[in-house]
């Protein structure tokens, strides 16, 4: 597998940049060869681009060539590539003539109708300015069509805001696209739960969408119409989050591998370059450029972009386990958002400022994350980011959600990793947060008809202690936990303790019935042997305690969704 490479790319520098090598240029590098490779992929009018691939959208090829217009156009927009633009230019003179299809309720189009908006606004003397008066109308009234059409509620509620503000800003239908902004940024309102985090519609989903979606298009609406007030608001809220956000990547530069629409890859960067580019960022501006150059690169470096030049429907090279029903051939092209830094000029200090390490590279580090009850654990010796979930969950889009534990360097196995199987069912659904704290989260869940298990981690270091109160079974029901999956390089390990055999399997008692398991996963060469680095006594049947080699003991009460831990001297 070769690393991506543009025949203009420069040379690394590692004075400016001692982690990854990139500067500016080798943004501007890349962007330019993801453009010039999708180029023949057009259709003769430029309106639709058909990427190769055997593997169409739910929504057809029709949708799925507009996605690749609008997707790519956000790519020449951050860009700012005049001459690319032409070529967008005339496609959308055509698209707008009749050939893209109609923005209908909870359609495609409508996804793609806000890429094509936030380009437009952001290149408006470029592009929209030049226009004949005929396209501009036309290409007004086709957007139009987003601010009545409704959306599905999640992150779809902001796809009529951002058509809404560039509307409102050229004149078009003012007050409806007024009313469109007002409308979807009261929507999105329910679902922010704090702490700079929000929900992908009603449940517990979190996940990237966070980033790509839930806080960029706000902000961004925010910054171009110069509303301080959204701004503060928006812009508050995005700051608050970077500070989480930034904890989700690995030192090699991979983000966690959780949540949906991980072909979008590099997208993960978006919010990075957006607290950059509003000033609404707690994050230094050389970790800033740190972390997005080294998400570039991760994928860059591990078979993104095919010989074609073209990114593939996959996370590393072509791979279907990421991939959903509204997955087409240029889906991954919403990594374009990856580009924003480009608007901030070569001479910001985002740019100039000498890359600084990533908390992954910092310290050893175990964050409780309250708002999505996640507990996160990274080791600085490898670099190794681990999300212990404790609070997000999507039934619609399982392995991706419901598993206990994520990390930047396993995917979610098919044979159910991280799952306590009760019963042959190793369904984990109905996730109620029980609380997160320092080193330990918990988390009760249902697990076939009337059980439900009562789940706890502590963690220190790379080691991790799981405990896990199965309550409703009938007496004698097989119980088997599963821990990380073995990876090249990685080490993965899971002692059985406290009712659980050598293969890691038991049955519950006459009542509530509490299973034990030690779990590792690392990358340093030859660690403490698991069992010498924390034991764990079972004092009662509800009653745990956690004794470091290095650290204070833990005390923990677990019983039927209830949960306490001090922390002894």
């Amino acid at each position: 597998m070769q690393p991506f490479r543009s025949p203009a790319t420069p040379p690394e520098d590692r004075t400016l940049s001692p982690y990854t090598g990139h500067t500016r240029a080798h943004w501007e590098a890349t962007a330019d060869a993801l453009l010039a490779a999708v180029a023949p992929y057009a259709t003769e009018d430029q309106a639709l681009y058909h990427l190769p691939g055997d593997r169409p959208s739910w929504s057809g090829r029709l949708s799925d060539g507009l996605e690749g217009y609008a997707r790519t156009l956000l790519l020449a927009a951050f860009r700012r590539d005049e001459k690319a633009l032409e070529r967008y230019a005339d496609g959308l003179a055509a698209g707008v003539s009749g050939v893209w299809p109609r923005i209908e309720h909870r359609g495609q189009p409508l996804v793609e109708a806000a890429s094509v908006a936030l380009a437009l606004r952001l290149t408006r003397p470029l592009l929209w300015d030049r226009l004949s008066d005929g396209v501009r109308q036309r290409a007004a009234a086709w957007l139009g069509d987003a601010l009545t059409a409704e959306p599905w509620p999640c992150n779809w509620e902001l796809f009529p805001v951002t058509v809404g503000g560039f509307l409102q800003e050229i004149g078009y239908e003012p007050d409806d696209a007024r009313e469109a902004v007002d409308r979807g940024l009261e929507r999105i309102e329910q679902w922010y739960v704090g702490d700079g985090w929000y929900t992908d519609g009603d449940g517990r989903a979190f996940d990237y969408y966070n980033g790509w979606a839930m806080h960029l298009y706000p902000v961004l609406h925010a910054w171009l119409a110069d509303d301080a007030r959204l701004l503060d608001l928006y812009g508050g809220r995005l700051s608050a989050h970077l500070t989480d956000y930034a904890r989700l990547f690995g030192a090699d530069g991979a983000p966690l591998h959780q949540g949906r629409s991980l072909t979008y890859r590099f997208a993960t960067t978006a919010p990075l370059w957006l607290g950059a580019l509003t000033g609404r960022t707690p994050l230094p501006p050389g970790e800033t450029r740190r972390l997005a150059s080294g998400a570039l690169r991760y994928f860059l470096d591990r078979g993104a972009v095919d010989d074609r030049g073209l990114l593939t429907l996959g996370w590393h090279g072509p791979d279907s386990a990421v991939l959903q029903g509204y997955s087409g051939p240029a889906s991954p092209y919403w990594a374009s958002k990856a580009f924003l830094g480009l608007l901030l000029p070569a001479d910001h200090e985002v740019w100039t400022a000498p890359e600084e390490p990533g908390p992954a590279e910092r310290a050893d580090a175990v964050t409780p994350i309250a708002a999505p009850n996640w507990l996160l654990q990274c080791t600085r010796s490898d670099g190794v980011v681990r999300l212990h979930n404790h609070g997000s969950e999507d039934v619609r889009y399982d392995p991706h959600y419901s598993r206990l534990a994520y990390s930047t360097v396993t995917v979610p196995s098919p044979a159910y990793d991280n799952t306590v199987t009760v019963g042959g069912d190793p369904s984990r659904t109905s996730i109620e947060p029980l609380g997160v704290g320092e080193g330990w989260a918990a988390s009760r869940h249902t697990a076939g008809e009337g059980v439900r298990v009562t789940s706890l981690v502590v963690a220190r270091g790379a080691v991790e202690v799981r405990a896990h109160l199965v309550a409703g079974a009938a007496p004698g029901t097989p119980v088997r936990v599963t821990g990380w999956t073995p990876a090249q390089g990685l080490g993965a390990e899971l002692l059985p303790g406290h009712n659980l055999s050598g293969d890691l399997t038991g049955v519950t008692a006459d009542g509530p019935t509490l299973f034990t398991a030690l779990a590792r996963l690392t990358a340093e060469q030859d660690p403490v042997p698991l069992a010498e680095a924390v034991s764990v006594r079972v004092a009662d049947p509800g009653e745990i305690r956690v004794s470091w080699t290095d650290g204070p003991e833990v005390r923990i009460r677990l019983g039927d969704g209830e949960v306490a831990v001090s922390a002894g001297q």
